[in-house]
């Protein structure tokens, strides 16, 4: 499977409205601590969106409503995994992403055959507090050597400045979160973003 190579994150299905016109092509939707009626909303209305503009959506961690909804790509991180049902995902036809940090969750996860792993944080984020220091471009030339054929998506204090770096390292894809949604004009970044990774 081909990943695009920008794949923006976003907290809600306005910034896909704002945002994958401009020609984003591979956008997760990431919501934490919402009820579940308006996640469901939001879900669906991203969907609609991404089909509109042929961008393919993933969906972190509702896995059952991402389903419920008929999407076909769901990320999980190795929290997740602990209580995701993984055979109904599969069975379901889905693709699945999956985080990693460190070797025993790397092993973890090509266990599971996922469509992309994700290395993280390469740089300093002020996304969430993480056990994890940055990863640095060294480790994502190791993590390259060790996925083998799988997508390898590169996250974490990631900028336009920096994506070069990480495809030099050997990632397919570079994922950006804060980048776009703190600055002046998200608009501009993004189009920024596509003249970098396309």
């Amino acid at each position: 499977m081909t990943l695009d190579r920008f794949y923006p994150i976003f907290d809600s299905a306005a910034w896909l409205e704002r945002l994958v016109p401009l020609g984003i092509k591979l956008v997760q939707l990431r919501i934490k601590d919402t009820p579940a009626p308006a996640l469901r909303r939001d879900i669906r209305q991203a969907k609609a969106i991404c089909a509109k503009h042929d961008c393919t959506l993933v969906i972190n961690d509702h896995w059952r409503i991402a389903l419920d909804e008929g999407c076909d790509f769901i990320h999980l991180g190795q929290e997740d995994l602990d209580s995701a049902d993984l055979t109904a995902i599969r069975n379901a036809g889905a693709r699945l992403g999956i985080s990693t940090h460190d070797k025993a969750e790397l092993t973890r996860a090509l266990d599971l055959r996922p469509d992309y792993i994700a290395l993280g944080p390469i740089y300093p984020t002020i996304l969430k507090q993480m056990k994890w220091h940055a990863q640095g471009l060294d480790r994502l030339r190791d993590w390259r050597e060790r996925v083998g054929q799988t997508p390898l998506v590169a996250i974490g204090g990631m900028s336009v400045d920096r994506a070069a770096g990480a495809f030099d390292a050997g990632a397919d894809c570079v994922a950006a979160v804060t980048d776009i949604t703190l600055n002046p004009s998200p608009e501009d970044r993004i189009t920024a973003w596509l003249g970098a990774t396309r």
